[in-house]
């Protein structure tokens, strides 16, 4: 069965689901983890109530318009946004010292130098969303220090505590997972607008896509789903590894309260990040979202030498149900909150 569904297998020292016995030793790392999380907590709070005055008390720089799904498009916000973007970036780097990622080792491949890469940013083929492989919800952390983009959630995100106003904040698009209404179609329609706005437009921020729909180990690479690919713009192709000696930071087939726990008694964790150039889509990827689709996966796959899957989400949870000992019918009968 690990063989099958070797792509959510744990391979780290805590072994499946991470239920391995924790030394002592490392147990009390928790607790001095505990200090700078609380010293966070502040700064938490604080741009809290930055994001929520800002964007109540800013104008957006250009009126709401409709797209062609019938639904407003979320305005540019000027002042008031970029005060958020920069404390949020901020917090996000922080937070990720708070979890030990105290250094982030970071390759720009095509680029010369960092210069070159922002102008290509600047120029009229500026990429519209961000394309990245999915390991871990920490992945969430990089990229808001990094680009803090826009990205696509769980409804069930946005009733969450703290996390909940951040995505709000960066302007996050909330679907139901299991969704196969007009609503879900709808959805899609908003994320390829969004897309395309970032695209024409510098100052509005960028989408942030997992084409893979969920996590794995961070060894393999699965199908890539073509809503980042609808749009027909260029795509900004990113690659995260996490380095592991004990503790595999990957969320992949364990609880996320154990997840953090583990990760807190790791007392330095490890992110490599790949920065790819931006990729331009040919006339025939344009017309073909699977074709593109699948051209950008096998360079991610390529560049980061990952392993190419042909499993997805359908078989993660058939895994967890073995794992847990459920029966299969109540996986493929459970819907998302």
């Amino acid at each position: 069965m690990e063989r099958k569904y070797a792509a959510y297998v744990r391979n780290d020292a805590y072994g499946t689901m991470g239920r391995g016995s924790c030394r002592r030793r490392r147990r009390r790392c928790w607790g001095s983890r505990l200090s700078p999380w609380s010293r966070s907590g502040w700064c938490r709070r604080r741009w809290c109530w930055c994001c929520t005055t800002s964007y109540a008390g800013s104008a957006p720089s250009s009126p709401p318009r409709t797209g062609r799904t019938g639904r407003k498009i979320t305005p540019t916000w000027s002042g008031g946004r970029k005060a958020v973007v920069r404390s949020g970036r901020f917090l996000g780097r922080v937070m990720l010292f708070c979890f030990g990622f105290y250094w982030i080792r970071e390759t720009r491949r095509g680029f010369s130098d960092e210069v070159e890469c922002r102008e290509q940013a600047d120029e009229a083929e500026r990429p519209g969303v961000i394309v990245s492989n999915h390991v871990s919800h920490l992945d969430i952390l990089y990229h808001m220090s990094s680009f803090f983009p826009s990205f696509v959630a769980k409804r069930s995100v946005a009733k969450l505590p703290f996390v909940g106003l951040i995505s709000k904040c960066l302007g996050c698009v909330y679907v139901q997972r299991e969704s196969k209404s007009s609503e879900f179609k709808g959805i899609s329609g908003v994320v390829t607008e969004r897309i395309q706005e970032a695209h024409q437009n510098e100052h509005s921020p960028m989408m942030l896509l997992f084409p893979e729909g969920t996590t794995t180990n961070g060894d393999y690479l699965l199908p890539f789903k073509t809503g980042a690919f609808l749009a027909k713009v260029p795509v900004r192709p990113v690659i995260l590894r996490y380095p592991y000696k004990r503790f595999s930071p990957a969320w992949d087939s364990i609880s996320g309260v154990r997840h953090v726990f583990l990760l807190l008694c790791q007392f330095v964790n490890h992110l490599e990040v790949t920065h790819l150039p931006v990729y331009y889509p040919s006339e025939q990827e344009k017309e073909d979202p699977q074709l593109y689709a699948s051209n950008v996966r096998k360079l991610l796959a390529t560049e980061g030498n990952l392993i190419l899957s042909d499993i997805g989400l359908a078989e993660k949870r058939i895994y967890h149900a073995a794992l847990n000992g459920n029966s299969l019918p109540r996986v493929f009968h459970e819907k998302d909150d």
